[in-house]
Formats: C-alpha cells, structure tokens, sequence
C-alpha cells in the first residue's frame, strides 16, 4: 500500500504519534501536520500516486529530503528512493 507520495513509510513515523498526530500526505491530500509539502503538490499536479512514477525520479527536491536533509532525512539515506522503486515494480499506483 502506498503510504505517502515520496516513499515515506508513514506507519513508522514518529509524527504520527502525539503531538503531532499527522495523517501523512495521501490522507491530507498533501497538507501534513505542518502544511503543504512541496513532493506531495508536485507529485499530485502531474496526477501520480507516488513519485516512483515520475519520469524525473529522483528529482533535486526528492534527492535532498532522501539524502541531504539533516533534520529529518532517510536513514539509512535513500530508503524513501528505494520503496519508491519497490512500489513502481509492485505497480502500486
């Protein structure tokens, strides 16, 4: 099941959780508990379930949440890339 546009898997994040209790972005249609996000708008304007069905994936703005954001990057880096991989030879749209 596709939990989120940019291959997050939401059921193990911490955001989830109080006090944030985000609904990810496939359930708030791109507004997480801190607003729009950025791959979830671009993601839903070209009308795809997930960006691993982009042509362009992975793009720059994909690249560095997956691989160069200290905050809240993958670990281990590129995890999200690699479900996103995983979802499109599943067919998961």
């Amino acid at each position: 099941m596709v939990e989120s546009r940019c291959g997050l898997v939401c059921s193990e994040c911490e955001y989830k959780k109080e006090p944030y209790n985000c609904g990810g972005c496939v359930a708030t249609n791109g507004n997480p508990f801190y607003g729009e996000c950025k791959v979830a708008a671009c993601c839903q304007s070209k009308g795809f379930g997930h960006c691993g069905r982009c042509h362009d994936m992975p793009c720059e703005m994909l690249y560095f949440y997956s691989y160069l954001d200290k905050e809240h990057g993958d670990n281990p880096p590129g995890a999200r890339i690699e479900k996103l991989k995983k979802w499109l030879k599943e067919g998961l749209r």
